[in-house]
């Protein structure tokens, strides 16, 4: 081919060459005449076609926060419970470029090692988004729009923290007065407070609930006719958590549980609508307790392993929440994106004693989410205006 061929013709010629590709590897691999070399090798062009084209019908899964653990869990038990035979795009979202490639490899592996007869494609791709920047939520936004025409699921896995360690003293005092109490509702961490973000909102607020509402704005045409949001709740959201005349959660010292509780009553104001007028099934569930990545920093060798005691303990006096592994904290995620249950409902994943998983069903305080909902939408209308020439074509038709 010239060199001076136009773009266009020379995007259409490598498009061809790569799906003649596809298709020799469907043969070989249909004829079990492929190797493990040639198999690693034909995954990484997979790798690189699925950001590029869209070949095949299939699902796709956005899964936001996917380095951690409860993130990269739904993405293994999507895997293992979506039916064996579905084309399947995974899109991972992470802050970094490392920390994806690190997390593509793992789900890798467990398709590989738990899924080998699988016959439905796995093809990933990627977003880097932070959901305490708007431009760079505007930005994973456009990147969603040019490679897919509909997404299938996205788990609103934001977990934003603004830590600064725990209370130590007010720990061992809570253990020794109620124990199930102080492992279920952990009062003795400190959060710092009145941290912003450097759009200016409340970096809590905007990282756990006004940034993912606005990207779920911006992709709604994507998720329109069958698609489906899973907001990730905490078991911390009662409504004590949050005050009204603090929305942003500056003032507040709990402002995590506070961002959680704007998730219930977010989805709780939109989710009937969201129905109606674009059906988009919306759900929002808590995956329970579990080990999390983001407070191994104030851990040691023993505090570990004993907070994981106590949790076994807690478990065997009779809680139902207290889940420990990641794969079972995302039942009720998973869950919700494949089967349909009450929109209404809070769906808890939950364990017995001996950690048989069920799916627990919890109410919901509606009380404040049209005035939650309201203020999150003349939030979007004003970053609409900020953000509207923030982004603008290059390309000259």
């Amino acid at each position: 081919m010239s060199r001076d061929a136009p773009f266009d013709e020379i995007m259409m010629h490598l498009h061809a060459k790569w799906v003649h590709l596809a298709h020799s590897f469907i043969v070989y691999a249909r004829c079990g005449l492929y190797n493990k070399g040639f198999s690693n090798f034909v995954t990484t062009q997979f790798i690189i076609i699925s950001s590029t084209f869209d070949m095949r019908e299939g699902k796709v899964a956005v899964i936001t926060g996917t380095n951690s653990n409860l993130g990269i869990n739904i993405a293994y038990r999507l895997l293992d419970e979506i039916d064996a035979d579905t084309n399947l795009t995974i899109v991972v979202t992470s802050r970094t470029l490392p920390r994806v490639k690190d997390v593509i490899n793992d789900i890798k592996k467990h398709a590989r090692e738990k899924l080998p007869h699988r016959t439905g494609f796995l093809e990933f791709d990627y977003l880097l988004v932070d959901f305490t920047n708007m431009v760079s939520i505007l930005g994973a936004y456009y990147d969603l729009q040019k490679k897919f025409a509909h997404i299938d699921y996205i788990f609103v896995n934001a977990a934003q923290g603004c830590y600064s360690g725990i209370d130590w003293l007010a720990a061992c005092k809570c253990i020794a007065s109620n124990l199930l109490d102080a492992v279920t509702f952990p009062t003795y961490k400190i959060q710092r407070v009145g941290v912003k973000s450097d759009d200016g909102m409340g970096l809590i607020f905007q990282g756990n609930a006004f940034g993912p509402y606005y990207f779920m704005h911006r992709i709604r045409p994507l998720l329109a006719g069958g698609g489906r949001i899973v907001w990730i709740s905490s078991v911390m959201s009662g409504a004590k958590y949050l005050s009204f005349n603090d929305l942003q959660l500056l003032r507040s010292h709990e402002p995590y549980e506070g961002s959680k509780r704007l998730v219930d009553l977010i989805h709780t104001g939109t989710h009937a609508a969201l129905k109606k007028n674009h059906d988009i099934r919306s759900y929002v569930v808590h995956p329970g307790i579990f080990t999390s990545f983001s407070f191994f920093q104030y851990l040691n060798f023993v505090t570990y392993y004993g907070m994981m005691f106590l949790f076994y303990i807690a478990r065997f006096l009779g809680s139902t929440i207290h889940n420990i592994l990641g794969y079972t904290a995302a039942n009720a995620p998973v869950c919700v994106a494949l089967q349909d249950r009450r929109q209404e409902m809070k769906l808890a994943s939950s364990c017995d004693r001996w950690g048989r998983e069920f799916i627990d069903t919890l109410e919901i305080d509606p009380t404040g989410a049209e005035d939650v909902v309201a203020y999150m939408d003349k939030l979007v209308a004003e970053w609409d205006e900020k953000l509207k020439d923030q982004i603008t074509p290059t390309r000259v038709p």
